[in-house]
């Protein structure tokens, strides 16, 4: 049987707010669905556009498609369908995911490469918080953690977590959230990797840096010994940048490897780990200049791809056919 080798990409991209064209509604102040006024159809379709534009571009500078792809910001099923009819996917992409009880109606989903890869199993994994506000009865919901057992040609099992944790505001108040959502899937893979060879993917949008401790933490065992890496700690340390707020560079948008993908023998391999951060997906105005060309600035209309650059790692993978 002969081996051959294959590059392969694994990508999280959190899309800014991707929701179906809100319906008109029947007073000029009325609640929408997407929280933002006049967001119709073509809007909508420029979108999609630009979202499946950036994978093309990925495409043309990589030489493939990423065969697994992590994304956030998803209001539902129907635009996961509407995208991955769009060249460069051409219907080859299979879909996974939940709605969740976020109260924004964002969710994380996982789009494959039907031809690489199968589902085994998947799971939406849910987190619920009491509010500590006086006389308040409301539960705060976030996110769903998406956890995904997949396939490669039927010879490498890969579990992929897809995470968009609670956001960084009013004196980041959420941390303690973000603290109990890792430590729970830290739990998680700990206990795949003790009981199987079995390789673990985590990526997301962490709303915390590399080199923050909620983050630090996922990596080690409960022995304290290293168990994963996050090749994107050096990138930050080169100043290299997902997102942005105010000033500051952020790189919240993260993939986390178990070190099955560094063993010598391995038949996945990890090789690099890229924020794409092409021109042609960011701001033209020079007082933005090396920031991602965002769909919306607050209220404002800018139609551009998202306020966050893709990140994906590049695998050398050898397969038996």
């Amino acid at each position: 049987m002969a081996k051959y080798s294959n590059k392969e990409l694994v990508l999280f991209y959190n899309v800014e707010n991707l929701f179906s064209p809100d319906p008109k509604p029947i007073h000029k102040l009325d609640p929408t669905v997407s929280g933002f006024r006049n967001w119709d159809e073509r809007k909508y379709q420029n979108k999609l556009h630009k979202i499946a534009n950036v994978f093309r571009l990925i495409e043309e500078k990589e030489g493939v498609l990423p065969m697994i792809i992590g994304l956030a910001e998803i209001n539902n099923q129907e635009n996961l369908k509407d995208l991955v009819e769009l060249e460069p996917f051409n219907n080859n992409f299979g879909i996974v995911h939940y709605d969740s009880l976020d109260e924004r109606g964002v969710d994380t989903a996982l789009l494959y490469d039907k031809r690489k890869i199968s589902v085994l199993d998947s799971e939406a994994i849910s987190f619920v918080f009491e509010k500590h506000h006086e006389n308040s009865d409301d539960l705060d919901t976030t996110r769903d953690v998406l956890h995904c057992r997949l396939n490669y040609y039927n010879q490498r099992i890969i579990n992929v977590f897809v995470a968009h944790l609670p956001s960084k505001r009013e004196k980041d108040i959420n941390k303690p959230k973000r603290a109990f959502i890792l430590d729970s899937i830290r739990e998680k893979i700990v206990k795949i990797s003790q009981e199987s060879r079995e390789s673990i993917i985590v990526c997301g949008d962490f709303n915390e840096n590399p080199i923050e401790e909620n983050v630090v933490k996922i990596l080690y065992d409960d022995e304290k010994n290293k168990i994963f890496r996050n090749e994107f700690l050096e990138l930050y340390h080169q100043k290299i940048y997902s997102t942005f707020h105010y000033k500051e560079g952020l790189l919240f948008d993260q993939i986390i490897l178990s070190e099955n993908f560094f063993e010598p023998e391995t038949t996945i391999k990890f090789q690099q780990a890229v924020v794409f951060n092409s021109d042609k997906i960011s701001n033209w105005d020079k007082k933005f200049q090396g920031r991602p060309f965002r769909t919306y600035s607050g209220t404002r209309y800018l139609g551009g791809y998202s306020d966050h650059y893709p990140v994906f790692v590049v695998l050398k993978t050898e397969i038996n056919k």
